[in-house]
């Protein structure tokens, strides 16, 4: 069972330099009848995961082939390849982190942000069932942590509201999956999301986590996930990209009213990477996130986006940050 950091952003690096990637190969489903107009879809990891259950259920009712698209799912090699196909012309659009969008403009890739997957940042302090913390209860405690810029950001932040500091906690770095040493008892708590790390302690750990929120505590509001384009693509194919935004919409909607029927699209679709307990459970936790889908569920807001930039440059971890204009647009939202 594979957790992650969501945040990697550090491994887009160098992104605008690729230039012998091989051509993704589409994951599921058969192609439409004729004539389709193929969009390569890359996503944010190697491995399937509940979060694409929108696109899988859509692919299969056939939306987006109402919309003249035969989508080419791609999972990357590595999670280092999604923002270098996308910023390379491999891939159309792509399914990545707000993070990694910001990094690879920072490279100087050619890609922004379409449209937000969640309405809310759900990352925060996770802890066992029946031991929640507060902010200031952290002080002298130990916390799993990933090694991502982003994911120390917005712990200092935490802190910070609480008048204390990274030196107030022990860290403890998991390389890929902190829910091992909150089970283990090695922390007294993790950093993580609901839907993630929170669905694992769920389904491994057989309990409901406590969760302190980080946006309740000085971290901006910015959805950790996002749709990004190729700006080369977008800008020959605007009428393409509205069809692909339509259509995901649509499926999204379509994904959160029949949560049973996109779960089974997901495992008929990926059944060889597929953990029916954690899937149904990373779908029911990440509902909440996408719930009302409305007319206004994809757009972002430029609040929102200059409150991230600013939050990210006081921490260092972005020194000269473009205008928030230039990271992301809604015009290619229904």
């Amino acid at each position: 069972m594979k957790r992650r950091a969501l945040l990697l952003g550090t491994v887009i690096a160098g992104a605008a330099l690729l230039s012998a990637l091989l051509p993704g190969q589409g994951l599921i489903g058969a192609a439409a009848a004729a004539p389709l107009t193929k969009v390569t879809f890359i996503q944010e990891w190697p491995v399937a995961d509940g979060f694409w259950i929108p696109w899988v259920v859509g692919k299969d009712k056939g939306f987006y082939a109402e919309e003249g698209i035969d989508l080419d799912i791609v999972a990357p090699p590595t999670v280092a390849d999604t923002m270098k196909f996308l910023g390379t012309g491999r891939a159309n659009v792509a399914f990545t982190t707000v993070m990694d969008i910001i990094f690879a403009k920072e490279q100087g890739a050619p890609v922004v942000a379409i449209g937000r997957y969640g309405k809310q940042n759900n990352w925060g302090i996770i802890s066992e069932q029946d031991k929640p913390f507060t902010v200031a209860g952290l002080k002298g405690k130990t916390i799993g942590i990933y090694n991502d810029a982003w994911s120390k950001a917005q712990l200092a932040l935490m802190l910070q509201s609480a008048g204390l500091t990274m030196t107030d906690v022990n860290m403890v770095t998991a390389a890929d999956d902190t829910v091992p040493l909150l089970l283990q008892k090695r922390v007294d708590a993790i950093t993580g999301i609901t839907n993630a790390e929170g669905t694992e302690m769920t389904t491994m750990g057989k309990q409901k986590p406590e969760f302190l929120a980080a946006i309740d505590h000085g971290v901006p509001n910015t959805p950790i996930l996002m749709f990004a384009g190729n700006q080369a693509w977008l800008q020959a194919n605007p009428q393409l990209a509205k069809a692909f935004m339509r259509a995901t919409e649509k499926s999204i909607r379509y994904a959160v009213s029949h949560p049973d029927e996109g779960v089974g699209a997901f495992g008929k679709a990926y059944s060889k990477a597929y953990d029916p307990a954690f899937i149904k459970q990373q779908w029911q936790d990440t509902l909440p996130l996408l719930s009302p889908v409305d007319g206004k569920s994809l757009q972002m807001d430029l609040a929102v986006w200059k409150e991230l930039l600013t939050a990210i440059q006081a921490q260092g971890i972005v020194k000269s940050p473009l205008p928030a204009e230039q990271y992301f647009t809604n015009q290619y939202l229904p």
